[in-house]
């Protein structure tokens, strides 16, 4: 086999390994998201059942569409609900589905009346309230009641719009009557967060200190595929910001949440550095071969904030994590790799800049972080 055809065959292996991570790194994403919102698809679609149940049997009405649909557009699928959010949708649809109806009455249906129910609609939900959501489902529903056959319209406006507020009603007592935790996800996203870091960096141990390019460079691949995790993080902390600010009975939560959301920006943070390390490692070990004592201390990080991913999920005190995080902390001196090349003094620089950023995850100040370090 010639040079070329080896060369070939390392690349096409490499870019399979690559995929292979991706796809595992996605599957494991993916499985979490269904365990998080199970619960919540599940409440929302018997919601949307009973709505129909009540509107079709309660009621009498022949053909109560829109009681699921506005329940389930309400309650959504997720488990950070807010009540001014699934009333806001809720308001929407109802809102939305009674001017169609006013305007088919009216005008009757046509491709001219589908643009101007969308700008009769979408003008009254933001003269109500300023709320993208609510004009986004006033417009919607109104499309559809435009858009329906004339064949489906019997029953009366006043029917349809009534199974609307049926459905949004439901959502609106469910949300009521379950109890909220503001910080249950934001604690789950962040063990995951932290978790892909811990794992990632696992990998990239095991290739430093094998010598092994292509792992560094899965770890690589790993964190770049774990950012949406990041991104849900920081939309839920914003979520509940809002809503402890809004919230009477959710204010002794307030510190919680601002704790959490400056660990957020800190675990963006340090995933990008891990990535970076990453990167930088592949060449380190293409041309210098394995680095088994920076090994030793990606995978004491790794340990170390895989504890902390622990402690964060539960809500208990990282001391553990706190305690390991600074005796890395206290080892990673550059100089001490001066012999080794400037890639590894590189490497060990890198570290300590991911040290700083998951002990400042555990609690401590940028101040305080920065004295762990050798």
């Amino acid at each position: 086999m010639t040079d070329r055809a080896v060369r070939r065959g390392d690349r096409r292996g490499a870019v399979l390994g690559r995929w292979k991570v991706l796809v595992e790194v996605r599957a494991r994403l993916g499985g979490r998201r269904l365990r998080d919102s199970f619960v919540p698809i599940l409440i929302a679609a018997g919601t949307a059942s009973l709505a129909y149940w009540v509107s079709g049997h309660l009621l009498g009405h022949p053909l109560p569409m829109f009681a699921p649909i506005a329940a389930w557009v309400a309650l959504g699928n997720t488990a950070d609900r807010q009540l001014r959010r699934v009333a806001e949708l809720g308001f929407g649809a109802s809102l939305g589905v009674l001017l169609g109806e006013v305007f088919v009455q009216v005008f009757g249906t046509g491709v001219l009346q589908i643009g101007l129910v969308l700008l009769l609609s979408a003008s009254v939900a933001k003269f109500l309230d300023r709320g993208v959501l609510l004009t986004t489902q006033a417009g919607v529903q109104s499309i559809v009641i435009v858009a329906m056959p004339a064949t489906m319209l019997a029953g009366g406006a006043l029917g349809r719009w009534s199974d609307a507020l049926v459905g949004a009603a439901l959502a609106l007592l469910v949300t009521a009557a379950l109890p909220i935790s503001v910080t249950r996800r934001l604690r789950g996203l962040a063990r995951e967060a932290l978790g892909e870091i811990a794992a990632l960096l696992g990998t990239l141990a095991t290739g430093l200190r094998t010598g092994n390019p292509q792992l560094a460079a899965d770890a690589l691949a790993q964190g770049r595929a774990s950012e949406p995790i990041l991104d849900s993080w920081a939309t839920a902390a914003r979520s509940a910001r809002e809503v402890v600010r809004v919230n009477p009975s959710l204010r002794g939560e307030r510190g919680t949440v601002a704790e959490l959301s400056r660990a957020c920006t800190l675990t963006d943070r340090a995933m990008r550095n891990a990535r970076v390390v990453s990167r930088r490692s592949v060449a380190a070990v293409q041309e210098g071969g394995p680095a088994p004592e920076i090994a030793v201390h990606v995978d004491s990080l790794a340990g170390a904030i895989g504890s902390l991913a622990a402690a964060v999920g539960r809500g208990d005190p990282p001391e553990d994590a706190r305690r390991r995080l600074a005796a890395v902390a206290s080892e990673l001196a550059p100089e001490r790799y001066a012999d080794a090349g400037w890639r590894q003094q590189t490497l060990v620089s890198l570290l300590r800049s991911l040290a700083v950023d998951a002990l400042q995850v555990s609690g401590m100040s940028r101040g305080e972080a920065l004295d762990q370090l050798a």
